[in-house]
């Protein structure tokens, strides 16, 4: 009898000591789910980028003296026509959000007034996945706005949105930009819709350097491309914007025209008029590999122009320049790929 009491005795003593030992090593085991919970979370957020249609076609293997990372790329005197660099510069790529300048030049064709408040439409290609928009669909604002949101700041809903309010619609506007597009000789280009996120808007270099030539010509498309930030209204707060080229904050560049672009088919692209080595030059450069390597190649270009013994002597041989460190690319330019914007 004694030995079965002191035998209850020692279960009931140990009983709490099992309880708490249960009750330490749940919370443990739980934080570890969590963590690798958390861990598959964020590995699974990892997608890889889709290839470029020129990493497809092996243009990006393609040697060039300076090293540039881009596909293809052009260097013109803009009142010479005289070509300094190429690279490629037939290819027929995605252009992406150069589209928008397109866009820009026929709704200006057709004497729009840049007065008239246009309400933001929804893109046909707008899902959250690849539009981060900040116009408010619905929400009004002149077309001068819009336009140069488009072009400053790359914004898809309001390139849509003046494409939309072309007389007769979006065919009308498409047609249009392909007309303009056979009389400026651009042989190679073709278009069909607004904003860039279609992969089916194409161009060349070749055919981008008359596109920028015919662009410049333009007063508002110099200012509204080549603004550093702007405020609007949408709805009852001000919303501010900035622009998606870092080198247009650069004392370094004279830029009096400029657009960036991205999608993955099209990889990083930018097309500029600048100020160069005492000339006017234009610059295209397409499917570039990495988030600032536009922006590193323009730097290339410009210390190799900077570098020629003067500026009426023919382009001295780049190879002296590809060794040269690529130029430090400030954090602010960023790149949100298919987004309401390029300030990707």
């Amino acid at each position: 009898m004694w030995a079965a009491g002191a035998a209850a005795l020692v279960c009931c003593l140990a009983t709490p000591a099992t309880a708490a030992t249960s009750a330490d090593t749940r919370p443990v085991a739980k934080a570890a789910s969590s963590s690798t919970s958390s861990a598959a979370r964020r590995k699974a957020r990892v997608v890889a980028e889709r290839p470029s249609l020129g990493q497809k076609q092996g243009l990006r293997n393609s040697e060039d003296a300076l090293e540039l990372k881009s596909s293809a790329a052009l260097v013109v005197d803009q009142d010479t026509d005289e070509v300094l660099y190429s690279k490629n510069a037939e290819a027929v790529l995605p252009i992406a959000s150069i589209t928008k300048m397109m866009t820009a030049i026929v709704v200006l064709d057709a004497g729009q007034p840049m007065d008239e408040p246009i309400a933001v439409s929804k893109v046909a290609l707008d899902t959250p996945k690849n539009n981060r928009s900040r116009l408010r669909v619905g929400a009004t604002l002149s077309r001068g706005e819009l336009m140069n949101l488009a072009l400053m700041s790359s914004e898809n809903r309001a390139a849509f949105s003046i494409g939309a309010a072309y007389p007769g619609g979006l065919p009308a506007l498409v047609d249009a930009m392909n007309r303009k597009a056979v009389e400026l000789g651009m042989r190679d280009s073709h278009f069909v819709e607004p904003t860039g996120l279609s992969s089916d808007n194409r161009s060349s270099a070749q055919d981008l350097a008359l596109l920028v030539k015919a662009a410049y010509q333009h007063p508002e498309l110099r200012e509204y491309s080549t603004a550093p930030e702007a405020s609007v209204a949408v709805g009852r707060r001000m919303v501010q914007f900035h622009t998606t080229n870092s080198l247009v904050r650069n004392p370094m560049w004279e830029i009096g025209l400029q657009k960036t672009g991205y999608i993955s088919e099209a990889g990083r692209c930018l097309v500029m008029q600048a100020q160069m080595a005492g000339r006017k030059l234009i610059m295209v450069l397409l499917d570039s590999t990495g988030r600032y390597s536009r922006v590193g190649d323009a730097e290339r270009i410009r210390r190799w122009l900077d570098a020629m013994p003067t500026a009426q002597h023919s382009p001295i041989e780049p190879a002296a320049m590809a060794q040269e460190p690529s130029a430090a690319v400030p954090e602010g330019e960023r790149d949100l790929g298919r987004s309401g914007s390029d300030t990707f």
